[in-house]
C-alpha cells in the first residue's frame, strides 16, 4: 500500500468504526468493505463502491410492486405506496430534538431525468451497514439478519396514533421495497449519518434482480 515504516494509519468499516484486536472476529467478515486511512475521521478523497450480495424473500419477485397485493390488503394502491415511502423517515425522525421535517417532491421534468418521487427527511441519517439491511426483504426491522447494527438502532415503537408523526406505518420492513417497485423502476437512498462526515448512498434497481 505504500506506507512508510515511520506512518501511522488505521483501517476501519465503512461506518468509520476503528479494526482491533479485541473487535475484529466481530466486523471483520466475508465480504466487508475496509478503508485504510491515516485517521479514523479522515475525508475519502474518492467514492467507494460495493455490490450487496444476499438472497432475496420469493415475495420480491412474485409481489413486488404488483396492483394485486395492494388490492388485497383493501387499500388503494398509489396512497397506501406512497405511506409506505414515508415510514423509514417516521422512525429516522423520531429522535429529533428540534422541528421534525419530511417533504414529499414528486418530480416530473424530464430535463433532471426520469420521473421520481423524492422522500426527504432531516432525521439521524443511515450508515452503509444500516442501507444494507433496509434492502433485505421480509425481515422485520427490528431483527434483521446479521444485525450487528440495526437500521432502527434504538428504535423504540410508539403507540399509534392515527394520522400523527410520532407514530409508524410498517412494522415488517416490507412495504418500503414494496411500493418502490410499484410507483417506479428503481429505489435510490441517499443518507448521511448525523455523527459522520460520509454520505452513503444505496441503489436498488429491477434491472439488477
Amino acid at each position: 500500500f505504500g506506507i512508510a515504516t515511520d506512518e501511522n494509519f488505521v483501517i476501519t468499516t465503512t461506518n468509520r468504526k476503528e479494526i482491533t484486536e479485541d473487535n475484529f472476529s466481530e466486523l471483520v467478515q466475508d465480504g466487508v468493505t475496509l478503508y485504510l486511512l491515516q485517521s479514523v475521521d479522515q475525508m475519502l478523497l474518492l467514492a467507494t463502491k460495493e455490490r450487496i450480495d444476499f438472497l432475496p424473500h420469493y415475495d420480491t419477485l412474485v409481489k413486488s410492486g404488483m396492483y394485486e397485493y395492494y388490492a388485497s390488503e383493501g387499500q388503494n394502491p398509489l396512497p397506501f405506496a406512497l405511506a409506505e415511502l414515508i415510514d423509514n423517515s417516521l422512525s429516522a425522525t423520531s429522535r429529533n430534538t428540534g422541528i421534525r421535517s419530511i417533504q414529499i417532491k414528486l418530480l416530473f421534468d424530464d430535463s433532471q431525468g426520469k420521473p421520481a418521487v423524492a422522500v426527504i427527511d432531516n432525521g439521524s441519517g443511515m450508515t452503509s451497514k444500516q442501507l444494507n439491511n433496509w434492502a433485505v426483504y421480509r425481515l422485520s426491522k427490528f431483527t434483521r439478519q446479521g444485525d450487528f447494527e440495526s437500521d432502527h438502532s434504538g428504535y423504540v415503537r410508539p403507540l399509534p396514533v392515527p394520522r400523527s408523526l410520532n407514530s409508524d406505518i410498517s412494522y415488517f420492513g416490507v412495504g418500503g421495497k414494496q411500493a418502490v417497485f410499484f410507483v417506479g423502476q428503481s429505489a435510490r437512498m441517499i443518507s448521511k449519518p448525523a455523527e459522520s462526515q460520509d454520505v452513503h448512498e444505496l441503489v436498488l434497481s429491477k434491472e439488477d434482480f
